[in-house]
């Protein structure tokens, strides 16, 4: 098993990719500081007994008032930049993978129960994904945040996938309106197979490959709003390391010459979204036919 699929057409072109390899091998360390945070960090930022007020505005170990114990320096608290961005890299991937998952989940369903019985719940779901379609995704997160009495990781996840299942519903739609009208399906039906048996037995297998380029896609936006729901303030409260927040409040000393507040969470949050990008415009290219012909 383990041998076809390294001989697979799939992993021949992966491993041909350097813009592939470079993407997913950058993610990976990135998923692992996410995990390992805790053990790699040099100290919890967030746990107060940890926290010295007189470690403030520390600059880089390798600038002539840094200090080893902090080696990118510290913030206006005392935290240390290292150890706040490798937690802050957990909230961003929760945020982003339960984002994607929950909203395709969502979109999924709605968009393929739409696509295969049509009519009347085929135009209701789809005038509904058009109305919030029509709205920002940004705005319309910050509004629903505005109305929740406190925030989370959880309420930030909630406000965001009320907007995000659009793009999945609308995508699942297009492709079991194409999936259902092939002879397989219609040889199903006429057989007699119930439509449970037949949406997830032989529509939905063959109308997933988009939804698979539009979660890599989508993961990179994800993380990139969230961040900047908290820089705006409106995203995880300030008691949740967030890379978005430390760029926030870095800005109101970059011109002092802390530098490092700023440039540190930025070129992470960068780098992650970059990541993301190599290894979904690959993964775009392989599942889309007309791109990646094959003999």
């Amino acid at each position: 098993m383990i041998k076809k699929m390294l001989q697979s057409d799939l992993v021949f072109s992966f491993v041909r990719d350097i813009s592939a390899i470079t993407g997913a091998v950058l993610l990976v360390i990135f998923v692992i500081c996410a995990l390992f945070a805790p053990v790699l960090a040099p100290m919890d930022p967030y746990d107060l007994t940890t926290v010295e007020l007189a470690d403030s505005l520390k600059p880089p170990a390798w600038m002539d008032t840094g200090s080893l114990s902090f080696p990118l320096g510290t913030d206006d608290q005392g935290r240390g930049i290292l150890s706040t961005i490798l937690f802050g890299l957990r909230t961003s991937l929760m945020v982003g993978f339960s984002v994607v998952v929950i909203s395709s989940v969502l979109g999924i369903f709605f968009g393929m129960l739409g696509g295969f019985y049509g009519g009347i719940l085929d135009a209701f779901i789809m005038r509904t994904a058009d109305t919030v379609f029509a709205f920002s995704t940004t705005l319309l997160a910050i509004l629903l945040l505005g109305i929740f009495d406190s925030r989370n990781i959880w309420t930030v996840v909630f406000a965001i996938c009320i907007a995000g299942w659009v793009k999945y519903a609308r995508t699942i739609r297009g492709s079991v309106l194409e999936v259902k009208e092939n002879a397989y399906v219609t040889a199903a039906k006429a057989s007699g197979a119930k439509d449970f048996r037949i949406l997830f037995k032989h529509v939905l297998p063959n109308a997933l490959p988009p939804i698979f380029v539009l979660m890599a896609v989508d993961l990179a936006v994800v993380i990139m709003l969230e961040a900047t729901l908290s820089f705006l303030g409106v995203g995880v409260p300030i008691t949740e390391p967030s890379l978005g927040m430390m760029i926030s409040i870095g800005k109101n000393y970059i011109y002092a010459g802390m530098w490092w507040m700023v440039l540190f969470p930025g070129l992470t949050l960068i780098l992650l979204v970059v990541a993301i990008n190599l290894f979904s415009d690959w993964l775009r290219d392989e599942m889309n036919p007309k791109l990646a012909l094959r003999s």
